[in-house]
């Protein structure tokens, strides 16, 4: 109400002063014109009328502050609000232009700030690089069953931009405060390595973080630092199974076992081209492994490898008729979801990796070499009298010796190195030589794991090295390629290169016939005859039918063999009527113990330790017991009336 009196008073107040200068300028031309008329009157009169003018202005101004009190305030008043009344009407398409700049001024910057915070930089190639090696996929990889061996989880790495961190030692500080395993050193010198370089950069900071690791590190809102989805590889059986598996980097690449056999099958060209967009887009990799079987077989072989006080050992268990591996242990192992111990000397895969002599188990080899070339049948004879064999200046003893005249069998069953030599000197040096390559022991052994070795054969082959060869020594190869050339013998006669994959019907193409079945036949029988009166009784767990060999070598060491430093191996097979699954088990310096009467050779360790492989598994494998003797299992055998063949099976 004050605002409309005080508008009120001020349009009274400019009434009156427009009245009153109404009457001033009627005043005004009145006293112009008297001035006109009076014009050539004489200036005399000037004087007079200039007083007379003055009085009327100093009464008008009398009578204007008569009329209202405040007319001197309301008239400035008035004065300043028409000024800026016509101000702004004059300006408002200035007014209008200055602001259409500001918002666009303001715009830019505005859509300039939200690019960068959407979209950032343009990514450097590393993090690109980066970025494409963190979102790869690799496929679960399963046991024969379906059990999960391996496979991928999601989670987050943290990386660092140097060009955007602007305080490099507080975050330094900060994030080895969060995640103390960083080395702080190493930290600032990687976000040191691009002073002078263009771009912001990358590098990374941790990959594979917690849930509660990227939290407290989001927490700490370093500029520069960020995160990138990622995938950690997780073995949720650890060690099990650890040498056939392999590991996978950090980069999630294959680099070692059957995670680098994956890789080489074109998963990396797949999520190169960005073909993988989900783990589900891929199918599992179904191994041959029983990761029951697997986990049985490492605790006989941890307990056996203790008991025995052996440096390292390896065991396996191989389907003879499809060349499946159903397990595969050799220890000391490693967890792959930590693999860094993997690199050490005394962890490979000595199934695969490690090529040694194998002693009497390659006495198999020479007896199926000499009856397969029609030179010897079953009941041939070698005289081993004396003990000796002389051959230049070599001396061949026998370890078990009988001293006297002995059968085919026999010379398996007491392990006789003089009868083995003179088996193969009957066949010749080439003709050795072509079987043993025949049986795939000459070259490489190559399967899905990567991992392998090339045998240690002589540079120059002469007699001297057939005759050593025939009872182990001389010749150096991979357990699992004796084992392959073993399951031959067993199986009827066909070589299978064993496979860590599931194996299909269809599979049985890989065979390639080696032996006839008659001689198949005659080296089951062999084994088996072994196993009940032989080296291989500690093996001959009741009901399974086992047939096995033992065997021993003297390590070389400095180029020497050393006595008291031995390798043993024991190769079983069961059922010996119709193997389905031949059991390897080898054991590096184990020691003789008070309940083998100091003796350290392959039966007191390796055949224990089989034996116990074979009892635990062979209900797991459903390999029936055989409550009775199996009726005439070797009928061809029989009809020439080998050697204690009424001591085998039924009638």
């Amino acid at each position: 109400m004050s605002e409309d009196a005080d508008h009120t008073r001020d349009a009274a107040a400019e009434t009156q002063i427009s009245e009153h200068d109404a009457q001033a300028q009627d005043a005004s031309a009145q006293e112009a014109s008297a001035q006109e008329a009076s014009a050539h009157e004489a200036p005399a009169h000037d004087a007079a009328c200039y007083a007379v003018s003055e009085h009327d202005a100093a009464a008008l101004e009398a009578a204007t502050r008569a009329v209202h009190p405040d007319l001197r305030a309301a008239r400035a008043k008035a004065f300043v609000r028409s000024m800026f009344r016509l101000a702004i009407e004059r300006s408002h398409m200035r007014v209008a232009l200055v602001g259409l700049v500001f918002v666009g001024v303001f715009g830019t910057i505005s859509a300039k700030l939200l690019m960068m915070a959407v979209f950032g930089d343009p990514p450097s190639q590393e993090h690109r690089v980066a970025a494409a090696s963190s979102t790869a996929f690799r496929p679960d990889i399963v046991d024969r069953n379906g059990e999960i061996l391996a496979t991928d989880i999601r989670t987050v790495s943290v990386f660092a931009e140097p060009g955007n961190i602007y305080d490099k030692d507080e975050a330094v500080e900060l994030l080895t405060a969060v995640l103390p395993e960083l080395n702080a050193s190493e930290l600032r010198a990687k976000l040191s390595s691009r002073k002078d370089k263009k771009g912001a950069g990358f590098v990374w900071v941790k990959r594979e973080l917690t849930p509660k690791q990227q939290a407290e590190v989001h927490r700490l809102g370093i500029p520069g630092i960020g995160f990138l989805p990622d995938h950690k590889r997780v073995y949720p059986n650890g060690t099990a199974a650890a040498h056939i598996l392999g590991a996978t980097n950090l980069d999630g690449v294959g680099i070692a076992g059957m995670e680098k056999y994956i890789d080489s099958t074109g998963l990396q060209a797949l999520n190169s081209f960005g073909l993988v967009n989900k783990q589900a887009d891929l199918k599992p990799v179904q191994l041959s492994i029983d990761l029951r079987a697997q986990f049985a077989v490492r605790d006989e072989l941890a307990w056996g490898i203790d008991h025995f006080k052996a440096k390292a050992g390896a065991s396996m268990i191989l389907d003879v008729k499809t060349g499946e591996v159903i397990a595969l242990v050799s220890m000391p192992d490693f967890d792959p979801n930590d693999p860094k111990d993997a690199l050490s000397p005394d962890r490979i895969n000595r199934m695969n990796v490690g090529v040694y002599e194998m002693g009497s188990t390659f006495k198999a080899m020479t007896l199926a070499m000499a009856l397969d070339s029609g030179k010897y049948n079953v009941n041939s004879t070698f005289d081993t009298r004396g003990g000796v064999l002389n051959w230049g200046r070599q001396k061949i003893h026998e370890y078990h010796g009988t001293n006297r005249v002995i059968t085919m069998p026999e010379v398996f069953t007491h392990s006789s190195n003089i009868g083995s030599a003179k088996m193969a000197l009957g066949v010749g040096v080439p003709g050795h030589k072509a079987f043993l390559k025949k049986m795939g022991l000459l070259d490489r052994l190559r399967t899905e794991l990567p991992e392998s070795a090339a045998p240690i054969v002589p540079s120059r082959w002469t007699e001297i090295n057939t005759i050593t060869i025939a009872f182990g020594h001389g010749i150096a190869v991979a357990p699992i390629q004796a084992a392959a050339a073993v399951a031959a013998i067993a199986n009827g006669g066909d070589l299978i290169t064993p496979t860590f994959l599931k194996a299909a019907p269809e599979d049985k193409a890989r065979a390639t016939h080696v032996l006839s079945a008659q001689t198949s036949e005659a080296m089951r029988y062999i084994m088996r005859l072994n196993a009940a009166e032989g080296s291989a009784k500690k093996a001959a767990i009741p009901y399974y039918f086992v047939g096995g060999k033992t065997g021993t070598a003297e390590k070389v060491i400095g180029g020497r063999y050393i006595h008291n430093r031995l390798f043993t191996t024991f190769m079983a097979a069961a059922p010996m009527n119709d193997p389905k699954y031949l059991f390897v088990t080898i054991m590096d310096e184990p020691q003789g113990l008070p309940e083998s009467g100091g003796y350290a050779t392959a039966a007191w360790n390796s055949g224990v330790v089989t034996g116990k492989v074979i009892e635990r598994v062979a209900p797991i494998l459903g390999l029936p017991p055989q409550f009775e003797p199996p009726v005439r299992p070797f009928p061809q055998m029989v009809k020439l009336n080998a050697y204690h063949i009424n001591q085998l099976g039924g009638p």
